[in-house]
């Protein structure tokens, strides 16, 4: 087992409920999920663009529970109808103000 999975073994064990820790890829957290419904407490990776400071642009990102739920959401995101819907959305949306930076947490999961 790499070390890697140890660490991953570890934070699955010692974290909170819906902890969330900072991974060496920006936009790439992992999360801890709690125990639902009869099944065991669980980590999943969580998609969320950040800010130039490193800091999660949204409340809460993208789930992926699994290898075969990133497939999925690969497969759709790579659809160029998607990247074509995101133009137009852009065209028709008023133009954001960007938000001050948060501080960030300084702990990261190297990947």
């Amino acid at each position: 087992m790499s070390t890697a999975d140890e660490r991953l073994k570890q934070f699955l064990k010692e974290a909170q409920d819906w902890e969330k820790k900072v991974t060496n890829i920006p936009g790439i957290f992992l999360l801890k999920l709690p125990t639902f419904k009869g099944t065991s407490p669980s980590l999943a990776i969580e998609v969320n663009p950040v800010n130039p400071a490193g800091s999660s642009t949204k409340r809460r990102g993208v789930i992926i529970r699994s290898n075969s739920e990133l497939e999925e959401i690969s497969r759709l995101l790579s659809d160029p109808k998607v990247a074509q819907l995101a133009k137009s959305i852009d065209e028709v949306n008023p133009a954001k103000e960007s938000t001050a930076a948060k501080s960030g947490s300084t702990d990261v999961f190297e990947i």
